[in-house]
């Protein structure tokens, strides 16, 4: 597959206290056209509503929608994807739930990772953190520049970069070999959300 845009923005809230469909629709406004939803502490009612109301807002503006974990909330709030973690459901599992034409990405966190995550069917692979994050309370090492360029040399399926990168890193991470860069902190702490995905957005290019 190609991901549909080189900014892969994750709507979680953090810390901010922010209203998720605020921030998907400042995010929208500002131009990005993928979004995933992470809400990784929501019960299951609240996660489907948020998921459903961002399904909209998503479809309204042509943009790729994926869900964070969840296969299930994918699939009943017709998202176009689902990503899965190393402690999430197995890529095969998933699929059955998550629906036939759904993209499945998959977090690797090392060289091994992504290595043994080939052999599955992700339309995808996340490979992070590349810098160090805050959007972890567990965050596995920092990896750096270097090691994406390995991991790039390991698979020719997009590569989503992640982990603290800023609008002025990005450059350097998509120099490195990354398809698409997530970004969470950078666009959700940002003062102005819809101005800071413009801004990511004239950086790295669409």
């Amino acid at each position: 597959m190609t991901l549909p845009s080189r900014l892969y923005a994750i709507v979680d809230p953090l810390d901010t206290g922010r209203d998720p469909l605020v921030l998907a629709r400042a995010m929208l406004a500002g131009g990005a056209r993928l979004l995933q939803l992470r809400l990784k502490t929501a019960a299951t009612g609240e996660l489907l509503a948020t998921a459903a109301a961002l399904r909209e807002l998503t479809a309204a503006a042509g943009a790729t929608f994926i869900v964070n974990d969840r296969a299930d909330i994918a699939r009943a709030c017709g998202a176009d994807g689902v990503h899965l973690g190393q402690e999430d459901l197995p890529v095969e599992a998933a699929r059955p739930i998550a629906g036939p034409t759904a993209i499945i990405g998959f977090s690797t966190h090392s060289e091994k990772q992504l290595a043994s995550a080939r052999s599955t069917t992700a339309d995808y692979f996340a490979f992070g953190p590349i810098f160090a994050t805050t959007s972890k309370i567990k965050a596995d090492p920092v990896l750096g520049c270097a090691e994406l360029r390995a991991a790039r040399a390991l698979t020719t399926a997009p590569l989503v970069a992640i982990g603290g990168i800023s609008a002025a890193s990005a450059p350097a991470v998509l120099a490195a070999g990354a398809d698409a860069v997530a970004v969470i902190a950078a666009l959700v702490r940002a003062p102005d959300v819809e101005r800071a995905t413009a801004e990511f957005l004239a950086i790295v290019g669409h």
